[in-house]
């Protein structure tokens, strides 16, 4: 597909959490790897800000072809801006983009969190619809992949990206095109050059491979290994949802990567602390269940200090609660553990 003089997503920067020295390369890896990625079976809520009703439902599909591959996730479009995660604008004058992953948790809910600066009802913009949501999911750029072997052309880069139909600075240029993201900070899969999350580039700006020297135009969509990818974080197997009982200790042997999933359902009304226990790295979070859909709460992740994951909450008798965990690193034993109290 022929991509030739349209603009491109210029990304929000990745936020990275400040991590201690001295971390194994192994722990430092998985921390960062899955550090923007949900917890498996998530529902997240997205609200238009504005926009025309067709450019709307051209966002709706992506969604919905994301879903259908099928991932362990959940899209839910909610007119509440304040209970929404996803938080989607249309203007045409600010391009298209969005934050990466669980940054999104960390935006101001006045905000917006994802944009579409052009019409998404052709082949190119449903394929800008799906790249903007899988920065949502936390997929980042793939050109920028460390393991593509890219060899840029730095000064043909600079000159065509702050032209037109772009018009960036050499700074945005360098963050969304020239910067390789360390080996620590991905998975290590190969470079992609059909992903949706690939640009598309026109001849005389890569000089290795020789084979895109002309030019690297994606074929537009998903690619194989963008759904193996995103089945692979998100898989939709149904998780078995254990009880968790006030005051009394779950045990948790879980791998790198893998999810365990319990219910609460308070007796009595009160503030509650939710902690694991234990050498490992875990996100935590917990959401109310309000009629059938998840809402977020909050959530802990303690990856890289030596803490544990650890929340102070208000619980209501009579209301039933999920928490998520999901682990990063093992520690020694591989055990942990998880209370409420």
């Amino acid at each position: 597909m022929n991509y030739e003089n349209r603009p491109v997503c210029l990304s929000k920067p990745v936020i990275q959490r400040e991590l201690p020295a001295g971390l194994p390369d192994m722990r430092m890896r998985l921390i960062r790897v899955l550090s923007k990625v949900w917890v498996n079976e998530t529902e997240l809520h997205y609200f238009f800000i504005d926009g025309p009703e067709a450019q709307r439902e051209a966002v709706r599909h992506a969604f919905a072809e994301w879903k259908a591959l099928p991932l362990g996730l959940k899209f839910t479009e909610t007119t509440d801006r304040a209970a929404s995660e996803i938080r989607i604008a249309f203007d045409q004058a600010d391009g298209s983009w969005s934050y990466v992953g669980r940054d999104l948790l960390g935006i101001p809910a006045t905000e917006t969190t994802m944009n579409f600066g052009w019409d998404l009802t052709d082949d190119y913009g449903h394929t800008t619809a799906l790249h903007e949501i899988g920065h949502s999911l936390g997929l980042p750029h793939e050109h920028q992949n460390p393991f593509s072997g890219i060899v840029w052309d730095d000064d043909a880069v600079y000159k065509y990206f702050t032209g037109a139909p772009n018009f960036w600075s050499r700074a945005q240029t360098e963050q969304n095109v020239l910067k390789k993201f360390a080996q620590q900070e991905v998975d290590g899969s190969p470079w992609d050059p059909n992903s949706v999350m690939e640009y598309w580039f026109p001849a005389g700006l890569i000089l290795q491979p020789a084979e895109y020297s002309t030019g690297l135009n994606p074929a537009g969509g998903l690619s194989t290994q963008d759904k193996e990818w995103a089945k692979n974080f998100y898989p939709a197997t149904s998780s078995t949802m254990t009880e968790l009982k006030a005051f009394e200790s779950q045990v948790l042997q879980l791998a790198a990567g893998a999810q365990a999933d319990f219910s609460i359902s308070p007796a009595v009304s009160q503030n509650y602390t939710i902690a694991t226990f234990g050498e490992t790295d875990m996100v935590m979070v917990l959401f109310e269940d309000e009629g059938g859909s998840l809402r977020y709460l909050g959530g802990d992740d303690d990856s890289g200090t030596g803490l544990n994951a650890q929340m102070k909450v208000r619980l209501l008798a009579g209301r039933r609660y999920v928490l998520r965990l999901r682990l990063y690193w093992a520690g020694g034993s591989g055990k942990s553990s998880i209370m409420y109290w």
